[in-house]
């Protein structure tokens, strides 16, 4: 009998990963039973989907009362590891739900292998404390996580960034006529998550009103998933020439002269196509002045401005973003009176991909997997 392998994910994002990481496991070792709880496309892959922990996925208080979801998932998983014990435990992102998942694993007697690390490097590096012992291997997808993590004591492997697993391999431009010989295209991508569509659509929106009085002709698009884009059909709906679709990022993303950025992975994937950007993250004045700024240890927040070190800050942030939509406007605006200035961005941030466009993440953690199963 073939060995079994269970994998949790929480996010968007980890479904993706998670979807190419079970075909890697799947050519690897064919006979291996894949099941777990996560989304559409780890199902599409070959795993048994017990739960689907995917679409509801959020953050702050809203991502709080996932607590008691995720509550009655962890006790129908302690209930059926008694019966079905998995040879490994494979939790993909999401940190907070999947410790608990590694918890019960070990429980059991069961190794547990974190794939895309805990940015314990950025805040509470004290929850090392609580990792340390529920995972046994660390699959790091950022360069230099994986020193940080050996120095902390958890056994850690660079295996790249599963991005450049499900990028295009040919990423050229769209043909035709550029800005500024053409009218601009400006892409709105306000996050995976429905709580950030909430949180940021509305503000892109506003920006792009004041975008559309210094560019009247300007053309807006806004590529979305399955979790946001009932927010973006219900606020985009009398908003001219704004195209919107769901699942058609690389399609989308590539015809546009500018993106405004929700901040997390898809900062990295819009740099993949060379496209300049401006990342936004839209948080409480509150929150941030009473706790954020005293536990957040980064100058930079955004993906690539922490891959290209705090001394080649290449795009502008507004993070945490609260207040006036003013400067965000301001700033989009004089990137697109200066063609040159998104020119150079253009430059360092094809630069930066180069350095990290290496495929195989999704193998690298497989091999890592089955090594652990032996």
């Amino acid at each position: 009998m073939g060995k079994r392998v269970f994998i949790t994910a929480a996010e968007v994002s980890g479904d993706q990963h998670a979807a190419a990481l079970i075909k890697s496991l799947k050519k690897l070792d064919p006979s291996l039973e894949i099941e777990g709880h996560g989304g559409p496309l780890m199902r599409a892959a070959g795993a048994t989907i017990h739960r689907n922990t995917v679409t509801r996925a959020a953050m702050g208080w809203r991502g709080a009362l996932r607590y008691f979801e995720i509550k009655k998932v962890l006790k129908w998983t302690a209930t059926y590891f008694l019966a079905h014990p998995p040879d490994l435990l494979i939790g993909v992102d999401s940190p907070d739900m999947n410790i608990h998942f590694g918890r019960l694993a070990k429980k059991h007697g069961v190794p547990v292998l974190q794939y895309v690390a805990p940015q314990l490097w950025g805040w509470r590096e004290y929850r090392i404390k609580k990792i340390r012992p529920v995972v046994d291997q660390i699959a790091c997808i950022l360069p230099f996580e994986e020193k940080y993590f050996r120095d902390l004591g958890v056994k850690a492997t660079f295996v790249g960034h599963p991005l450049f697993d499900e990028l295009p391999t040919n990423r050229m431009p769209p043909e035709g006529a550029v800005f500024p010989d053409r009218p601009p295209v400006i892409g709105l991508l306000p996050g995976s998550r429905e709580s950030e569509a909430r949180n940021n659509f509305p503000h892109m929106l506003d920006v792009a009103r004041k975008l559309r009085l210094a560019f009247k002709d300007a053309k807006f698009i806004v590529p979305t998933v399955a979790a946001t884009h009932p927010v973006v059909a219900e606020l985009a709906g009398s908003f001219p020439r704004l195209d919107f679709a769901q699942d058609q990022f690389d399609t989308l993303v590539p015809k546009c002269d500018l993106c405004i950025v929700a901040s997390g992975t898809a900062t990295l994937h819009v740099a993949g196509f060379g496209v300049p950007m401006i990342v936004v993250y839209r948080g409480s004045p509150l929150l941030w002045h009473g706790v954020g700024r005293w536990l957040i240890k980064v100058r930079v927040f955004s993906l690539v401005n922490l891959l290209a070190g705090v001394d080649k800050h290449i795009v502008p942030e507004f993070i945490p973003w609260y207040g006036s939509n003013d400067p965000v406007a301001n700033c989009a605006i004089d990137l697109l009176r200066h063609p040159d200035k998104l020119d150079l961005q253009q430059q360092k941030l094809n630069a930066l991909i180069k350095q990290l466009d290496k495929p195989g993440a999704s193998m690298n953690v497989a091999k890592l997997a089955i090594t652990m199963m032996k």
